[in-house]
């Protein structure tokens, strides 16, 4: 899959459409956090990560940190892993716990929001992630 994506050019088309997000630093934030959630819940591990190194670069040149941006799309992606319908680590956790995936999707509601607000708060205050760098 990843090797789809990249010969396909979806990391290039995705790169050019988050370098023209209005909003600039701020814009470019809430766009990658929506898109790598999409990203995480549809897509495994590596194919996850074949948009990551052509993102990064337009992350600094709009005065992100490195590490900063990283944790946000980290953290984004891990909200994507659990976010119903696709979520791949709802249903794992669901077949691991012997739990019908119906009867859990109305529990997992609260906990993906507190992901989310985690998500956002990392984004919006940028100490979290490289105050003690």
């Amino acid at each position: 899959m990843a090797w789809a994506l990249t010969q396909s050019g979806f990391s290039h088309t995705l790169a050019t459409t988050m370098a023209n997000v209005p909003g600039g630093g701020a814009g470019f934030m809430a766009f990658t956090i929506v898109v790598f959630i999409v990203l995480g819940s549809v897509l495994e591990g590596v194919p996850r990560c074949a948009a990551c190194p052509s993102v990064f670069p337009i992350a600094r040149s709009m005065g992100i940190h490195e590490v900063h941006y990283s944790m946000v799309v980290i953290l984004a992606m891990g909200v994507g892993l659990f976010a119903p319908p696709f979520g791949v680590g709802f249903f794992t956790a669901c077949a691991i716990g012997n739990v019908d995936p119906d009867e859990a999707m109305a529990r997992i509601w609260p906990y993906l929001g507190a992901l989310l607000i985690g998500v956002i708060l990392v984004a919006a205050v940028p100490w979290i992630s490289i105050g003690f760098l």
